[in-house]
């Protein structure tokens, strides 16, 4: 059974309150497939358990085989300094693979960011150390791909699909913890 190392916290990105009775943790790469498969059933899944479930999302970039998950991570970061985490965690789902530079612009354009220092955060690599924090407390956890998800701090052993993800949250709230294989 793993358990997630790093306690969700106020240095996450989380939608929903932090005592919640169901925290949702999940390490994904924005260049991933399967994460961006999975992206709309998290949605649901936030929709459906609104008053009951906290989500947290951590970077875990595949950068060996997905090159432009580490650059589309950064500019999720740089897009939550200007305040703005999750309608850039939005548009790299909604768009992936599409998350060059020239795209990532766009995006933050889109979203209302302040361009020139969206950019100027990219160039420096600013929020790189926020991404390896997140990228080493999933290898701490045992995560090894994305998406990983964990209930309660619980890695949640079944599928990505909707009607996994349900069932574990319910089983959650039933038994106040995570399904345990």
């Amino acid at each position: 059974m793993a358990e997630l190392a790093l306690p969700v916290s106020d240095r996450d990105h989380v939608q929903g309150f932090v005592g919640a009775p169901v925290t949702l943790v999940e390490y994904g790469d924005y260049e991933c497939p399967h994460c961006t498969a999975a992206y709309p059933f998290v949605k649901v899944v936030q929709a459906e358990f609104v008053d009951d479930l906290c989500f947290a999302y951590r970077h875990f970039p595949l950068i060996q085989i997905h090159p432009y998950a580490e650059p589309a991570a950064e500019a999720a970061e740089a897009a939550g300094a200007q305040d703005r985490f999750w309608e850039m965690h939005d548009e790299l789902f909604q768009h992936s693979p599409d998350l060059d530079y020239p795209h990532l612009s766009a995006y933050a354009e889109l979203i209302g960011l302040d361009v020139g220092r969206f950019r100027r955060d990219l160039r420096s690599h600013h929020y790189q150390p926020r991404i390896i924090d997140d990228l080493e407390s999933g290898l701490q956890s045992g995560v090894k791909g994305t998406p990983t998800f964990f209930i309660n701090g619980i890695r949640h052993q079944g599928g990505y699909d909707l009607p996994s993800l349900v069932a574990a949250i319910k089983v959650a709230l039933s038994h106040g913890t995570a399904i345990r294989h």
